[in-house]
């Protein structure tokens, strides 16, 4: 038997319990931006790639979030940008649905795909459009996504066509009504 193969027939069912619960720790830490003490845990060996039970990767969290140094120290430390959760969702997929720019800066700049597919043929630039996250959609475009590129390659498919007219509805929906991404209160 080797050394490794010792170690882990050594680790007991109450081990295996400490730390799954330290897993979760860290992806609460992601949600919360709890950074330094995140860092702590992915420098002791925490995977920086540890995924939830619906696949959300720390770096999903953090960003999703809204919590910026959360997000650059996972880039800085290696996580993998375009992961996907369970719904096929990317990091950058999730920024443009809540619409904070300055960690969608931080995604492209760190090689975020502007094209991907994060379901139903939407890429970030449609969740940007659809929720009227404006300043992502123009800093998704200003690096280079195309409102039409992705989509227009997968009309052949239901989902791509779907996905654009979606999208499209939902703008012209905003612009009959008068609606923006900022709230306003009476």
């Amino acid at each position: 038997m080797n050394e490794n193969s010792t170690t882990a027939a050594t680790i007991t069912e109450e081990e295996q319990r400490r730390y799954e619960e330290l897993q979760q720790m860290a992806l609460d830490m992601a949600r919360a931006g709890e950074t330094t003490e995140l860092q702590k845990m992915l420098e002791a060996g925490m995977p920086v790639n540890l995924a939830d039970e619906k696949g959300n990767t720390l770096l999903m969290l953090a960003s999703y979030n809204e919590n910026p140094e959360t997000t650059a120290m996972l880039i800085s430390l290696g996580a993998e940008i375009d992961q996907r959760n369970d719904r096929g969702q990317t990091p950058l997929g999730g920024m443009a649905f809540k619409g904070n720019v300055e960690i969608g800066r931080m995604l492209i700049d760190a090689g975020a795909d502007l094209q991907a597919n994060n379901g139903s043929g939407m890429t970030p630039l449609h969740y940007a459009r659809m929720f009227g996250r404006h300043e992502v959609a123009e800093l998704l475009e200003s690096r280079g996504a195309n409102y039409r590129a992705t989509v227009q390659a997968d009309e052949k498919s239901s989902l791509g066509g779907l996905a654009l007219r979606m999208a499209e509805f939902f703008i012209k929906i905003r612009g009959l009504f008068g609606t923006s991404s900022k709230k306003t209160r009476s």
